[in-house]
């Protein structure tokens, strides 16, 4: 399987509108539920696989409600793929997502926050961001966790900018992203 990394496009903000009108309107039950764009195509400018990564943060007491939410707008809960914190589901249609609920204040969601927020303000991390990203889409024999292995340690270096993760975070990220 190839990746594919393309330039930014505006319209994934609008998808993104779309997809979060729908989830708020699902979660209008949820007292403490947020709809965070996250991941690479919600930063102007910078490269991308073609993929929304949303994330539904709500309080711990209110996941099973969340799930229970997304399930009501046709969402397929696949569980927490082994990342505590986070709840994975299925979209039920385009376009391309990863949905997660997530619970407020863990690494997982602080982790993709702190990315996004870092890449929107630095260039610097952004544009090094994106080189690494095509490297690795270029070639042809590229899979998923060599590619997530490949970035690593560029985003070690965006979230040290952040300082919002500690050294045992980081280093916990490090060890999930497969380097």
């Amino acid at each position: 399987m190839s990746i594919e990394v393309v330039d930014w496009s505006p319209r994934w903000a609008e998808q993104f509108e779309e997809v979060a009108a729908v989830l708020r309107t699902a979660l209008s039950g949820v007292a403490s539920a947020r709809v965070e764009h996250v991941g690479s195509t919600s930063v102007p400018g910078l490269a991308a696989k073609p993929i929304l990564d949303v994330d539904v943060i709500v309080d711990a007491h209110e996941v099973p409600d969340a799930v229970a939410a997304l399930e009501s707008v046709g969402y397929v809960h696949r569980g927490d793929l082994g990342v505590s914190g986070r709840e994975a589901f299925r979209a039920p249609g385009p376009p391309a997502r990863n949905v997660y609920v997530c619970t407020a204040g863990t690494t997982a969601v602080r982790n993709h926050l702190a990315v996004r927020d870092v890449l929107r303000v630095r260039d610097d991390l952004r544009e090094a961001y994106a080189t690494v990203k095509r490297a690795l889409a270029d070639d042809p024999g590229m899979d998923i966790d060599t590619y997530l292995a490949g970035k690593s340690a560029v985003l070690q270096q965006v979230l040290e900018a952040s300082g919002e993760m500690t050294p045992e975070e980081l280093d916990a990220i490090r060890r999930l992203n497969g380097a």
